[in-house]
């Protein structure tokens, strides 16, 4: 049955702060951050798509999640800039639904990339000597492929279930649109709509997490019974990922946290900057922490930039 249904047109970002004159050091700060995030992903793409030493599968993973990193700051920040701006922050219905889908298949890819990280450093750590055979060009593309469809097609049927729901009201206490807190203001029963967000949450976040977590468990298993080099070797490769593993895994968790439960005692300026973190900060962590701790990346990098050898 449906109580005092509106038809709503635009929805309103009922956590934005009035910062008065501040909004604009806010907005350069903002837009400071989004291209520094766009030129170092956009170079180490370039860096590993110009050198064919880096063709190789741990390395075009790389390029994947780089090219996710600029995805999900291109749904965040433009939109976000522009609401820093406005003294009315409204967002088209459309547009609000548009830019869930894009961030919430950012955070689907972001985490079925560092999946399949993990599965192909414990190919080549656990199984070195069938690894070349194993994961070959086609199935690094197939693997690649999975982790940017299944996401979208998971996204369009949340989005389908969302869209056509008959709301009570439009405002939306958060800083971005998110798809539980349009399904908080319906006036209808959304029983199906919490059933598939939990069995999306489960497929999407917990099932990686538990298939990184395996895979690294066997992997400190073979490098605590290997030699001293095989083992700095593979703490050298894998220390990135398990620290862009970690710091998403934070901002994610905190995020769905935030979303679910309302914590009064947490001041709204860090609330905010909370909110935002994993959107923020892991695409311009992902790209530094790779070019400065990978040396193949680190080398090349120096000899563009400084004509090192």
């Amino acid at each position: 049955m449906t109580i005092n249904s509106t038809q709503v047109s635009y929805f309103v970002l009922g956590a934005y702060l009035d910062t008065g004159m501040f909004k604009y050091l806010c907005f350069m700060i903002i837009l400071c951050l989004y291209v520094l995030i766009i030129s170092a992903n956009v170079f180490l793409i370039v860096i590993i798509c110009m050198n064919r030493s880096l063709h190789e599968p741990m390395y075009l993973f790389l390029v994947s999640l780089f090219a996710n990193e600029l995805y999900g700051s291109t749904g965040l920040f433009p939109l976000l800039l522009v609401q820093i701006l406005s003294d009315v922050h409204t967002v088209s219905y459309s547009l609000c639904f548009l830019q869930i889908f894009c961030l919430y298949s950012y955070v689907c890819v972001e985490f079925l990339n560092l999946a399949v990280m993990s599965y192909d450093r414990y190919l080549a750590i656990c199984h070195p000597l069938q690894y070349k055979t194993s994961m070959t060009s086609k199935k690094v593309a197939t693997l690649i492929a999975l982790a940017w469809l299944f996401p979208s097609l998971m996204i369009v049927v949340l989005i389908s279930l969302s869209a056509p729901l008959q709301l009570c009201g439009n405002i939306i206490n958060k800083v971005t649109c998110g798809n539980y807190a349009i399904v908080k203001l319906t006036c209808t029963e959304t029983r199906i709509n919490n059933i598939y967000g939990l069995i999306h949450t489960i497929i999407s976040i917990i099932t990686p997490l538990i298939l990184i977590l395996y895979t690294y468990m066997r992997i400190l298993k073979v490098c605590f019974s290997g030699c001293k080099q095989s083992r700095q070797k593979a703490v050298s490769t894998c220390t990135p990922h398990l620290a862009s593993i970690l710091n998403f895994s934070f901002g994610c968790c905190f995020q769905i946290v935030q979303s679910r439960f309302y914590v009064s005692s947490v001041p709204s300026m860090l609330d905010i900057i909370l909110s935002l973190y994993f959107l923020t900060c892991q695409p311009l962590f992902t790209p530094l922490l790779y070019g400065l701790k990978m040396s193949n990346i680190r080398i090349l990098c120096q000899q563009l930039l400084f004509g090192e050898v």
